[in-house]
């Protein structure tokens, strides 16, 4: 069977690329497609480990090039869609591309997986389309509240997937995860940015009052619940990853100083972003009792390991770096 992993040469869909590799003899997969467009935080080095496997294959195409998922999903099995622009800042000064990718690109790959005979469609997706809570946690049937071009591009992109399962009976299953964080994450991000910026000896800039609270969900732990859900999630369903460690953005700097060695004079308050969300929480429940799925990477454990990682790879984020300055 031949499975198609949309993205692959970015932070997560490179990651679970490496996962699902570990798992293809017992899912049945001896076909692995790994398609990404390369563009700015796509890197071609983020597939190595999986590109000597004889199963795995690598396209450089877009989404939203017709040819190129026709061909490649015509008698797949599945589809796992992580391909999408991501970053709120810059949605927010170009929200064009970030439509055009996340909805009209989501669009032509469902429309293709349709035409293809694809069985299975998991399409992942972000906590952020929920907007902001005060208190408790989202549920998987919350409305709809996305508050930045990103977000709505990726609510839009959700319910799209979701259309063509009540529509056409796609077998369409949508994961919604909370903030990840691990190795080889583009840094334009909180942590690699901020840990990047320390290892130079450069401020961090810190949003606002810095109380703005996220939940913070390991890379490995969030590919673990997608692979949970290509195998066993119900079709039209959402689930939502969730990593249960909350934590205000001021708290999470100081959590980082530490580790690099700093104290809080490396601070730069800056003006807070346009549109910014106060508070992120997912209620996770529904994944755990139906799937089993439970965190295993414990946050102080996964993010020393991450500071550790780029602190050790400088050539890895070094060129990223020096592009965007």
């Amino acid at each position: 069977m031949r499975v198609v992993i949309t993205g692959a040469a970015g932070f997560i869909g490179s990651r679970f690329s490496e996962l699902l590799v570990e798992q293809a003899d017992r899912l049945g997969y001896d076909e692995i497609v790994l398609l990404d467009a390369l563009t700015y935080s796509g890197r071609r080095e983020n597939m190595n480990n999986v590109l000597r496997d004889s199963r795995v294959t690598f396209v450089e195409g877009s989404i939203n090039d017709a040819e190129v998922t026709e061909d490649l999903l015509r008698g797949a099995h599945a589809v796992v869609h992580f391909a999408a622009e991501s970053h709120v800042d810059r949605s927010i000064t170009g929200a064009r591309a970030f439509f055009e990718t996340n909805v009209l690109g989501t669009q032509q790959l469902l429309e293709s997986a349709r035409h293809g005979g694809v069985e299975r469609f998991v399409h992942i997706s972000t906590d952020e389309v929920y907007g902001s809570i005060a208190q408790g946690a989202w549920r998987e049937d919350h409305l709809l509240e996305p508050n930045s071009p990103y977000s709505s591009s990726k609510a839009g992109s959700d319910l799209a997937a979701l259309a063509y399962h009540r529509t056409y009976g796609l077998g369409v299953v949508v994961t919604r995860c909370s903030n990840n964080y691990g190795p080889r994450q583009f840094p334009e991000k909180v942590i690699p940015l901020f840990v990047t910026n320390l290892s130079d000896g450069e401020k961090v800039p810190l949003y606002g009052d810095g109380l703005n609270v996220r939940d913070w969900l390991h890379v490995d732990d969030h590919c673990r619940g997608v692979l949970l859900v290509l195998e066993s999630g119900r079709a039209g369903e959402i689930y939502n990853i969730g990593g249960g460690t909350e934590l205000t953005n001021r708290e999470l700097t100081h959590r980082l100083l530490d580790l690099c060695g700093h104290d809080e004079s490396m601070i730069e308050s800056v003006t807070d972003r346009l549109g910014h969300d106060r508070r992120y929480s997912v209620d996770w429940s529904k994944i755990r009792d139906e799937l089993g799925y439970q965190p295993r990477v414990a946050f102080d454990e996964g993010l020393a390991q991450t500071v550790k990682w780029y602190r050790e790879n400088e050539s890895w984020w070094r060129p990223l770096k020096d592009r965007q300055s």
